[in-house]
């Protein structure tokens, strides 16, 4: 079965054989990797394409510089992307800098995690938490990790 992917370079969505994600696949317009580690920033420009191209369920981390929680919560967020992919496609939303996105989803507090699966919310954790907390999280919400 193929998974859909969207690149966080170009945005292209790549068509990647499931049992070959573990592989580093790569984007097939720009060759990038299209795991890269590291949570992708969320923007106006990107959204549709993160939420809807991508056949992983995306966790996206919203926050604000001003924030000293998120501030906290950065570096586990940072670890989760390179522990949990390819089975989770991680982005930041902050939260200044995008206002409608941040108002669009009704962000009362950060931080706020916002689990997606096929562009629609599943579910949403407010606070820092320790990654193994985030990691239950995430299975209670049925992601294999």
């Amino acid at each position: 079965m193929n998974i859909n992917l969207s690149c966080p370079h170009c945005a292209v969505t790549n068509r990647v054989p499931e049992e070959r994600l573990g592989d580093d696949p790569v984007c097939g317009r720009c060759k990038n990797a299209l795991f890269i580690g590291k949570p992708q920033p969320v923007t106006a420009a990107n959204l549709n394409g993160l939420l809807n191209s991508n056949d992983i369920p995306v966790l996206v981390d919203c926050w604000a510089s001003w924030c000293g929680p998120c501030q906290q919560f950065a570096p586990i967020f940072n670890m989760a992307a390179t522990q949990f992919e390819p089975k989770l496609r991680l982005a930041k939303l902050d939260t200044e800098a995008e206002q409608g996105i941040a108002t669009q989803w009704q962000i009362r507090s950060i931080p706020t995690l916002i689990l997606f699966r096929n562009g629609r919310e599943i579910d949403r954790l407010s606070g820092a938490v320790p990654l193994p907390q985030l990691k239950q999280w995430l299975q209670q919400q049925g992601i294999t990790l």
